[in-house]
């Protein structure tokens, strides 16, 4: 399993230039079984980034292009009347797929956004007093971009507090945009590209039980517990910390940071987790997670600033 595994992952790589950490993040979430908020500037390859992880297995893909108009309806679907039987019938929507990208979810209303993120939730969705089950295999993509805030509805925190992590997606290093112009030609010139056999949902299910079954000892444990602690109750540690932190992390927290670290370790060839797995994903559990103080905004203090101080801060194990 963990060859299969890693054969997709460098399969997208090869398709996804100069985004491997998104690439990783994409990799733990479906073996943490949890969804994505990816933040980045246009044409950073997120929507070519869930399309292409949904030809690496097996699974349906459907993308929905969020806008100011749109219905919960339109995502969840409606009850159609058919004339000819007198009766009502379900039309599923576009929520009823493997993998969903929600591209510019903070351009959509609350009520969609809700819709959304109670079906991420809960995995299944009521309409007409009835209520679908979604499919076992369920992942929610969903993007915002950071630079063009006009005509957009941000997500209330609690309901940020869903997603498993929240990337920032940069631009790539100087030296792979010569790799991306040569993908480019290549699709332009309609070559085709090395393909991959497409990783089955038995063999993803079966890779997610050993990965989230992976040790964790008491003392890592501890250390992880201590983190999130450590943002709620920042004013015991005093200094920075304590200037920057208004609310910390929720229950919620604790359990993405747990399973996202054992992917991680489980990614690494390991059967146990070590405090360095969870530094290598805190960032991206914590950062939509925390809410700043006033001071720490007006003095241009980043969530990211926030976890670094939280990590030299509290002793790991």
């Amino acid at each position: 399993m963990h060859q299969n595994i890693h054969l997709l992952k460098d399969w997208l790589n090869q398709q996804i230039v100069g985004q491997n950490h998104l690439v990783e993040r994409l990799i733990i979430a479906l073996l943490a079984d949890g969804h994505l908020l990816v933040e980045g500037a246009p044409g950073l390859a997120k929507t070519k980034a869930i399309k292409t992880l949904s030809e690496g297995i097996e699974g349906d893909f459907q993308r929905v292009q969020f806008t100011p108009d749109l219905l919960p309806a339109d995502i969840t679907g409606s009850d159609i009347y058919r004339p000819q039987q007198g009766t009502f019938e379900f039309q599923a929507g576009p929520l009823f797929h493997n993998l969903v990208l929600a591209d510019e979810i903070n351009r959509a209303p609350a009520k969609v956004q809700s819709a959304l993120l109670e079906a991420m939730a809960e995995r299944q969705v009521s309409v007409g007093g009835t209520t679908y089950q979604l499919p076992e295999l369920f992942m929610v993509m969903a993007t915002q971009n950071p630079i063009e805030q006009e005509g957009t509805y941000p997500l209330p925190e609690a309901q940020m507090d869903r997603f498993l992590m929240h990337i920032v997606v940069d631009y790539p290093a100087p030296e792979t945009e010569h790799l991306i112009l040569q993908l480019s030609r290549r699709e332009a010139l309609q070559e085709k590209a090395a393909g991959i056999e497409a990783l089955s949902q038995e063999t993803l299910f079966a890779a997610r039980k050993e990965a989230l079954a992976v040790h964790m000892a008491e003392p890592v444990e501890e250390y992880l517990v201590q983190l999130i602690l450590a943002t709620r109750d920042a004013k015991l540690y005093g200094g920075d910390l304590a200037k920057w932190l208004d609310y910390g992390a929720s229950p919620r927290a604790t359990i993405a940071l747990d399973r996202c670290s054992r992917a991680m370790a489980w990614l690494q060839g390991r059967d146990f987790v070590t405090p360095d797995d969870i530094r290598a994903v805190a960032h991206d559990v914590l950062r939509h997670r925390l809410i700043l103080s006033f001071d720490a905004e007006a003095s241009g203090v980043t969530a990211n600033q926030v976890i670094d101080r939280l990590l030299e801060t509290v002793a790991s194990a």
